[in-house]
């Protein structure tokens, strides 16, 4: 068969690269409608990320511990600061902050539910706290956003830890979007806003302006919980260093940095494509940030944006994290884009593995959708179970990479276990070019 047969086109074309066929379609899309595109998951871009480390097994120079007969612990405690009650949690991965609104009732219950199961958190997300959550949910982390959405303090007292939302990793500087179909009855009632109309959220809290006046605001939100519950600082991954230090020096018994992999609801695609820093570097420039203070260990790191397997969570704890955070892994945990929905997928012009239109609240599964009929069709129980598998899956690989590596706890992988596979990686993470001593930036090649 010919390359014309086989392909539809002229045998020799070639496609730019600046202008290739996405390009175009992009640039003849906003010239026909005049606005820029909205979607949902994350970045689609290759970027940096653990792929690019590799973990140092142990064989003479290390010693292995032996299969599953030697212990290595998992568990994390996090707001030993200040918090009168810190969280004790089972293993270093916990459920990022996804709200009700970009995601379904059933689907906060089922992860309530299966991080219950294994003795992690979950996090409420913008739009506030509903029954079914907090009843599922054994260890819950409220969120405080810009918009303070369905905000009230005795929500703020039924939680287990708080956390301020200064931005997230695919949209760092700015706002949330739950568009207007995804606003329902139920979800306007709790939100304060018209049924059927976009919201957006303020890229910035309107009550403070700097790290001073966050600290007065962390102070408050200890008064209203009676110093009890541990508070958090999320940021996106930008301007990282500086940034955690900041939020250390307003109070944060624990950070959280969200990577530019970190995925969304709904917001503009060029700022999921083109705005933050990687997971990667974002790592370390906390790390550096917290060992400049004196802080590393006493205010807990948690990382986020693109955590998908044990692999990436042992390196994250490796480069001086104490805990990891999923979001979209754990929607696609319970069956957001399975196969088993192809056909669904292809009558909404998609496809299973490429359906990024969360913002549309169309999906088939049941997930990230306010469909009353879609979200009844999804079981918040057998959600549950997945999520609770996926996560001891997770934290089983992290500890088999521990183990190899001659660790008795996982928090006891650090930076010298690692290596780069390529000199971009390893100036990012500050670790040595797998077969080298040459760290890029920090001495000469070996």
């Amino acid at each position: 068969m010919s390359a014309t047969e086989s392909s539809g086109r002229p045998p020799g074309l070639r496609e730019s690269y600046l202008f290739d066929r996405h390009v175009i379609a992009e640039i003849q899309r906003a010239a026909r409608e005049g606005i820029y595109d909205i979607r949902g998951f994350g970045a689609k871009r290759r970027l940096p990320h653990f792929d690019d480390l590799l973990l140092l097994g142990a064989s003479i120079s290390r010693y292995p511990l032996e299969g599953y007969r030697e212990r290595c612990g998992t568990d994390v405690v996090l707001g030993t600061r200040f918090a009168a009650k810190p969280l004790h949690l089972k293993i270093p991965v916990t459920i990022a902050g996804m709200s009700f609104g970009a995601i379904s009732a059933p689907a906060k219950e089922a992860l309530g539910r299966g991080a219950s199961e294994v003795g992690t958190s979950t996090t409420t997300g913008d739009g506030g706290m509903t029954p079914e959550e907090r009843a599922h949910s054994q260890t819950l982390v409220y969120q405080v956003l810009p918009s303070r959405y369905g905000l009230n303090p005795d929500d703020l007292r039924k939680a287990d830890a708080i956390e301020i939302v200064v931005g997230q990793g695919s949209k760092p500087g700015g706002g949330g979007m739950l568009l207007g179909h995804k606003i329902s009855d139920r979800v306007a009632e709790m939100r304060a806003l018209p049924k059927g109309i976009d919201q957006r959220s303020a890229s910035r809290h309107p009550d403070w302006t700097g790290p001073d006046d966050l600290e007065i605001k962390i102070g408050e939100l200890r008064e209203i919980t009676e110093w009890e519950k541990p508070i958090y600082v999320k940021v996106g991954a930008s301007r990282t260093y500086y940034d955690v230090q900041l939020a250390v020096k307003a109070g944060a018994d624990v950070v959280v940095v969200d990577g530019m992999q970190g995925g969304t609801g709904a917001t503009q695609d060029v700022f999921i494509e083109h705005a933050g820093i990687p997971t990667l570097p974002a790592v370390r420039l906390a790390v550096d940030a917290l060992q400049e203070l004196g802080m590393h260990r006493t205010v807990q790191l948690i990382v986020s944006g693109g955590i998908r397997t044990g692999a990436d969570v042992a390196k994250a704890l490796a480069l001086g994290a104490d805990a990891v955070s999923i979001g979209t892994a754990a929607l696609i945990a319970m069956g957001d884009n399975s196969p088993e929905y192809e056909a669904e997928y292809r009558k909404l012009g998609s496809s299973a593995g490429f359906y990024d239109d969360w913002q549309a609240g169309s999906d088939p599964v049941g997930i990230t959708t306010q469909d009353d009929a879609l979200a009844g069709s999804f079981d918040p129980v057998l959600g549950g179970r997945l999520i609770a598998n996926y996560l001891r899956v997770l934290t089983l690989e992290t500890q088999t990479l521990a183990r190899a590596g001659g660790k008795s706890h996982v928090h006891n992988l650090e930076p010298e276990d690692l290596v780069a596979l390529t000199v971009e990686a390893a100036a990012m993470a500050r670790v040595p070019l797998a077969g080298t001593d040459w760290i890029p930036g920090a001495g000469n090649p070996g």
